[in-house]
């Protein structure tokens, strides 16, 4: 199996549940592994034969920056769903981080694996 990942794509957004972080734009971070097959596109060079990661990049970025949810969990989710479904890939880790979220502590998120891993039943 390969993988094609994207790390740390930080996008303002709202998200949270107190009254002050509906009222405000903050970072997440979102990191990807996605599951591929990169035969193909390495034996022809082509960009059309792979999992175009600049594409989901914007797809999330506009999805995200547009979103409004309070829970990261439910974040998540709608991001491994729209990799699930709209660019054909059986397997992805979504990892959500919302920094300084927590006093002392770097950041807090979740972590979720949705689909069906390759070589994996």
């Amino acid at each position: 199996m390969d993988i094609i990942f994207l790390s740390d794509l930080r996008v303002e957004t709202v998200i949270g549940i107190w009254d002050w972080e509906r009222k405000i734009r903050q970072t997440v971070s979102i990191d990807l592994e996605m599951s591929a097959d990169i035969a193909r596109a390495a034996a022809t060079d082509d960009v059309n034969d792979t999992l175009n990661y600049k594409l989901v990049a914007k797809r999330l970025q506009q999805f995200v920056g547009d979103s409004d949810f309070q829970l990261v969990e439910t974040l998540a989710e709608k991001i491994a769903g729209i990799v699930l479904d709209e660019f054909e890939v059986g397997w992805v880790k979504v990892r959500v981080n919302k920094p300084g979220a927590i006093r002392g502590a770097r950041d807090v998120g979740i972590l979720i694996e949705r689909g069906v891993k390759p070589g994996k039943s």
